[in-house]
């Protein structure tokens, strides 16, 4: 059983003492690899009998969608910006975080209120408002952060889908282009994130190792956060436990 426990007040609707599922975070810039690892330990766990859920950023029924379009006029100030995903968090949070829990699941979350309050403080908003709104965040059985430094960043987001006006900082920094204001903005987030890395005591994983080497590292620290829940059939034996799984296998 886990302890409920909430960054600030209890919100309402959300009752009880314990949950006897497992709430586990990634945290990490964009092109850091949360999402590919995200599929990986669900694979992985859901093949030794464990039930998983994954959510993310943006993918609330209620609020995900108008983001999207608010976000494509290039226009939202950061105040409006980080009530929207507010609204996108608690409805995730109410409507899938916690009922999986309740019912024995583990929830893989690739993002949760770390990202938005990073993101909310380099814009200028102050850091004890934004933590105030998000207060209402249970707090995870485990947050991992994926670290990586913005040399390494930089070939893998031009690699993938290229340099993007928000996560370029463009919407508040006015360098001459898309990359000097990418490699600033990713510079003073990826600081901020190491902060609340500290100050949170996130398990702290390097991001710039291969594909499996990351998950070998993040496959550790989940073993012991759900180790003792129940399954939904027989654990595999032992020795198959602690076979990686090869990406693409």
């Amino acid at each position: 059983m886990t302890r409920i426990q909430f960054y600030g007040d209890r919100p309402p609707g959300i009752e009880g003492d314990d949950l006897p599922g497992r709430l586990i975070v990634l945290e990490g810039t964009d092109g850091v690899g949360r999402s590919t690892q995200v599929g990986l330990l669900k694979e992985w766990l859901e093949d030794r009998g464990y039930a998983v859920v994954d959510t993310g950023l943006r993918r609330s029924e209620l609020a995900g969608p108008g983001i999207e379009r608010a976000k494509r006029g290039n226009t939202l100030d950061p105040i409006t910006l980080n009530l929207l995903y507010a609204t996108d968090f608690w409805d995730r949070l109410e409507r899938r975080i916690v009922p999986a829990l309740r019912a024995g699941m583990v929830a893989l979350v690739d993002r949760y209120v770390f990202s938005l309050m990073t993101r909310a403080v380099v814009r200028g908003v102050p850091a004890d408002w934004i933590e105030a709104v998000y207060g209402f965040a249970l707090v995870p059985d485990q947050v991992i952060y994926l670290d990586i430094d913005v040399d390494s960043l930089l070939p893998r987001v031009l690699a993938s889908r290229g340099l993007d006006y928000w996560e370029s900082g463009q919407d508040f920094l006015r360098g001459p282009g898309l990359y000097d204001t990418f490699v600033e903005y990713q510079t003073v987030l990826l600081q901020e994130f190491r902060r609340l890395a500290a100050k949170h005591d996130f398990s702290v994983v390097d991001a710039r190792g291969s594909i499996d080497d990351v998950f070998e590292q993040l496959r550790d620290h989940v073993a012991g956060v759900v180790e003792g829940m129940a399954l939904d059939r027989p654990a595999p034996e032992p020795d198959d436990a602690l076979t990686p799984l090869r990406h693409g296998a």
